[in-house]
């Protein structure tokens, strides 16, 4: 029964506590998103050349 009483109370400090700290975010500036673009003819490429295998050889494997 005294929490029914109380609930009142309860819920008034909740609503002060969730009022408190969305003045507090509101006051903090988002981050920054700094972007890095790379050039297009810097990007490095790596060439394979090698021989296949074959039949008898993945056979082998």
């Amino acid at each position: 029964m005294n929490i029914a009483k109380n609930m009142e109370a309860i819920f008034v400090a909740a609503i002060v506590i969730a009022s408190a700290t969305s003045f507090a975010t509101a006051a903090v500036r988002a981050p920054e998103v700094i972007s890095v673009k790379a050039e297009a003819t810097t990007m490095p490429t790596v060439t394979v050349t090698a021989k296949r295998l074959t039949a008898e050889e993945k056979a082998a494997l």
